[in-house]
């Protein structure tokens, strides 16, 4: 069985994160920590954890814990996981895995002295249903990518969110922005060339909360409207030289229900001929959550290497460059 101890206890970590891994065949949650120990222990009593602890540092020198979840605010991404390795965790760390790609290459070097596993928490890089898409594109189902499109919009309830913090790493592209880049790197089994950008911000925080892009590949282009002050919707279509794939709750689709992709290869609008491909009901994070298991258990490859993080973040690094600027950014 392969331990993890989580350091936070954000409602995201109870209410998808944790239950995920306690539904897991080889996984399970053995302690939990925050700086308030009684919401630790409230938490750990509420889901069955046994140990709850004051502090981040205390959980980390439990040796009955083989790997940290690391679901703490975008800034304390990079810090806590390093602390995490230099104590012989592996970590799972929740998207986005840094600030910046140059922050996000420390963790090569943690996990190298260290010898742990470090990955970053893309659940949507595991779901069966982005697999399928991949294969259908890489088989030429629609001929050649010409199009990625995405969106995700959601309308927070709070303006004490951390989204709403520049210092915390606030803001729509690292949070859900990040979701249409990368599965468009994932698509089009490749890395954009250049980007452009343009985000309206919060007048008295400064934190983006509406954001478009365009990024330009080699084959074609990815285009993303992200916001969080929108109606909720997630959409996302790939478009190729024979054909589109259209995907509704692309990014988090419910785990107890089934879920779709619609395959049209018609060359005629006015008589589509959709394919209805049905996927089984799974929780892509109890997937990510085995899969990150077996191999830091066994050594084997990431199911998202951390070589692939850090290329996501220099393509995010060059949208907020382009937003800033107002001109087309190169990545790298």
């Amino acid at each position: 069985m392969f331990r993890f101890g989580i350091i936070g206890t954000s409602h995201f970590a109870v209410a998808r994160m944790i239950p995920a891994m306690q539904a897991g065949q080889d996984t399970k949650v053995v302690a939990i920590a925050s700086r308030d120990g009684r919401r630790a222990s409230e938490v750990a009593r509420a889901l069955g954890v046994k140990r709850a602890y004051d502090s981040y540092q205390a959980l980390l020198a439990d040796p009955d814990i083989d790997a940290v979840y690391n679901p703490l605010p975008n800034h304390l991404h990079v810090p806590w996981s390093e602390r995490a390795a230099a104590a012989g965790k592996h970590v799972l760390c929740e998207k986005p895995i840094a600030l910046d790609a140059a922050q996000a290459r420390r963790l090569l070097t943690a996990s190298a002295q260290n010898r742990v596993l470090i990955c970053e928490a893309a659940m949507v890089r595991v779901h069966p249903r982005w697999l399928a898409v991949r294969n259908l594109v890489r088989q030429k189902a629609i001929g050649e990518l010409r199009a990625f499109v995405g969106t995700f919009g959601y309308q927070l309830g709070s303006r004490d969110n951390v989204r709403y913090d520049p210092t915390m790493g606030g803001g729509v592209l690292l949070d859900t922005g990040f979701y249409p880049v990368t599965m468009s790197r994932f698509c089009f089994d490749d890395e954009p060339t250049a980007v452009m950008a343009r985000a309206e911000r919060d007048p008295d925080r400064g934190v983006d909360c509406l954001t478009s892009a365009i990024l330009e590949f080699p084959q074609g282009h990815a285009i993303f409207t992200v916001g969080m002050e929108t109606f909720p919707v997630q959409r996302a279509q790939l478009i190729g030289t024979g054909g589109h794939i259209e995907m509704v709750n692309p990014w988090n689709p419910p785990g107890d229900s089934p879920s779709e992709i619609v395959v049209n290869s018609s060359p005629s609008l006015e008589k589509p001929m959709p394919q209805r491909l049905t996927f089984d009901p799974v929780d892509q994070y109890t997937v990510l959550a085995e899969g990150f298991a077996r191999a830091a258990q066994a050594g084997g490859p990431s199911p998202i290497p951390l070589e692939d993080s850090i290329k996501n973040m220099a393509v995010l690094d060059a949208l907020r460059r382009s937003a800033a600027s107002g001109h087309a950014e190169l990545v790298g």
